[in-house]
């Protein structure tokens, strides 16, 4: 017996079992088709959550870029007021890419009524080219090359980039906290930086002296563009 008569036997006794148990043969299951091979249609998983993709724009007016630095006698909180940027995603928070761009002029010391008018002093002083330098380099920015997820202290993300300051670029990484929804992305971050990497080396007074390292605290909010 050939191989066509083999198959139209194997098909009558199929239809012939399926009728013999009252089955109705619109019901009978499809033979299945392995994922992987030529016509096969793999479905979604049922409940997987939608992809976040789009533009984000970071907002300023809910969002801060804050720092501290410090002598040995006493801390100095401040931040930038003027600063852009945006987040794109594709997918999950770790295909994203974010930027910034800071405006170096809106520095700022934090108020501090016990210091007075030192507060204005101070905020001059960071301007210069002491610290800043703002009329050479009026902006600073940072720019991600990638984000994974795990970081220290049990944080959900690390974002890594490079951050330019005085026109100098160097490679940063540090942990974060990212949500992303289909109409905002949220993101927190608190780590230190080492001024002197970016051409900031006044050294302060000898019995006071300036330390090297500043922390950065992101507080940033982004709207679907």
């Amino acid at each position: 017996m050939n191989k066509t008569a083999l198959s139209m036997l194997f098909a009558l006794s199929t239809a012939v079992a399926v009728t013999a148990c009252g089955a109705d043969a619109s019901q009978a299951p499809l033979p299945a088709t392995p994922v992987g091979t030529t016509g096969a249609t793999a479905l979604p998983a049922t409940g997987a959550a939608a992809a976040v993709t789009g533009t984000f724009n970071i907002t300023p007016q809910n969002s801060k870029i804050e720092w501290t630095g410090a002598k040995t006698t006493y801390k100095h909180p401040g931040s930038f007021t003027s600063f852009s940027g945006k987040i794109d995603l594709a997918g999950p928070v770790e295909q994203g890419k974010v930027s910034v761009d800071i405006d170096t002029p809106s520095i700022a010391a934090a108020v501090d009524p016990t210091i007075g008018a030192m507060i204005e002093k101070l905020t001059g002083h960071l301007k210069s080219p002491d610290f800043f330098d703002v009329g050479k380099f009026p902006k600073a920015s940072f720019a991600s090359t990638g984000i994974k997820t795990g970081g220290d202290n049990g944080a959900p993300y690390t974002v890594s980039g490079n951050l330019t300051i005085r026109g100098v670029t160097k490679p940063i990484s540090f942990p974060a906290t990212i949500t992303a929804s289909p109409t905002k992305v949220d993101a927190t971050a608190t780590f230190t930086i080492n001024r002197k990497d970016f051409g900031i080396t006044i050294g302060g007074k000898p019995e006071d002296p300036i330390k090297d390292d500043v922390e950065i605290r992101l507080t940033i909010h982004a709207d679907k563009g």
